[in-house]
């Protein structure tokens, strides 16, 4: 059974937009009745339950994510065996590694958690990890593997972690789990590009500042679940990188940048001191409103349109992110970016200049659209009903390169 979590079985965030206690408790209602709507349909609507997950508030409950996890990472919980890796201790070359970050990791559960039960999870926490680890060779481990498989013990259980992690690791965190650090180096590299086709000025400052991209690593690998301190955000997360693309994390951490521009803008400009600020991380950031510009600016700007300036920043490599085509998320006629991309041309229209921010133009170069004015609240995603990606003319591709 999983863990009940005192503080974590709550919506990710109760501070919805507006109304009265009443009109949230119904609002609530409604978006639970909503998601089970989509899960008791035959077969589940996974498209609908892609929508719910990315819209404000996420899957709100442990409870739910038990059943929507599985759908949107298309792993069947029919049958499913308790396969131990408690075997594979002696055996295994990365077992000691392992054991180090698990010891490492008491605050990533609960606080007041009896000493028995939490040491009980963290072996279940080595089993998981090993088992992964043996069943695909292919996979290498890398330090804040176990802060991804730790959030998926506390949410699911062991029993349905293992194979939920073993499909998000051969998928999702593929390039994380290369024998090198190229292919994570190269998802890094989106993030400057990102904020220079938003805010050119805190590029430039960046850039001038010498200050990198490695300030923002952990938060990538761990899908952020290393660096904030409250569970619930982490979930939150979690619902909204489950339903996207791969590469979707990197706009996430992009948009905590542009949120912070004015403290950065105020920085000394060297290394030292932007890095400094940067890489600690506010814990009271308004994640909604980020997860919303985060889906707006993948729209925008997808990895297709940047993939050139990443590329002159390192060689591009085959990724996660240029095969996520291949991986079937049970329908093959709706991804979760068009959800994203149909809620933007929704919300954007010409009769709304107030929510377009023109960047400054320079030589040689495109005035460019950003969406950072647009802060309407991921609820309105539903009314962005979805629909076959059929319809689309031309058809949005999701590959790196055009």
């Amino acid at each position: 059974m999983p863990l009940r979590r005192a503080q974590g079985d709550g919506p990710a965030s109760s501070r919805w937009a507006g109304g009265t206690k009443a009109d949230l408790n119904a609002k609530r209602k409604k978006k639970v009745a909503h998601i089970y709507e989509a899960l008791n349909s035959d077969p589940a609507d996974v498209d609908a339950l892609r929508r719910l997950a990315i819209d404000e508030g996420g899957l709100l409950t442990d409870e739910i994510r038990q059943r929507v996890w599985p759908k949107l990472l298309n792993v069947s919980t029919s049958d499913l065996p308790l396969v131990s890796g408690r075997s594979l201790r002696q055996i295994s070359k990365d077992y000691q590694q392992v054991l180090l970050d698990v010891r490492r990791s008491l605050r990533r559960f609960p606080p007041g958690m009896p000493d028995e039960q939490r040491e009980g999870l963290q072996e279940e926490l080595i089993d998981v990890i090993l088992l992964v680890l043996q069943q695909n060779p292919q996979l290498h481990y890398y330090q804040g593997y176990h802060d991804i498989v730790v959030t998926f013990l506390l949410v699911v259980g062991e029993k349905l972690a293992t194979p939920l992690v073993e499909k998000l690791s051969t998928h999702h965190l593929r390039d994380f789990m290369e024998p090198t650090m190229d292919n994570t180096k190269h998802i890094l590299n989106y993030l400057m590009p990102i904020i220079d086709q938003v805010n050119p000025e805190l590029h430039d400052f960046m850039q001038s500042a010498e200050v990198g991209t490695i300030f923002a690593l952990s938060w990538l690998i761990t899908w952020f679940g290393h660096v904030l301190s409250d569970f619930r955000h982490v979930v939150r997360l979690y619902d909204f990188f489950l339903a996207c693309h791969p590469l979707m994390p990197i706009y996430f951490a992009a948009v905590i940048v542009l949120h912070r521009e004015q403290e950065v803008l105020d920085c000394d400009c060297d290394m030292a001191s932007v890095h400094h600020l940067l890489s600690q991380i506010p814990q009271d950031l308004p994640y909604e409103t980020l997860i919303s510009r985060a889906g707006d600016l993948f729209v925008q700007f997808p990895p297709s349109r940047l993939a050139r300036e990443v590329a002159a920043q390192q060689q591009a490599e085959r990724t996660a992110a240029s095969t996520f085509k291949d991986f079937e998320l049970v329908s093959a006629q709706q991804r979760p970016d068009m959800v994203l991309r149909r809620r933007f041309q929704g919300l954007l229209r010409p009769e709304d200049p107030a929510k377009v921010v023109l960047t400054k133009p320079r030589t040689n170069r495109f005035v460019k659209l950003a969406v950072m004015g647009l802060t309407v609240a991921l609820g309105a995603a539903a009314l962005a009903v979805v629909k076959s990606a059929l319809e689309w003319a031309p058809k949005f591709q999701l590959q790196l390169f055009p």
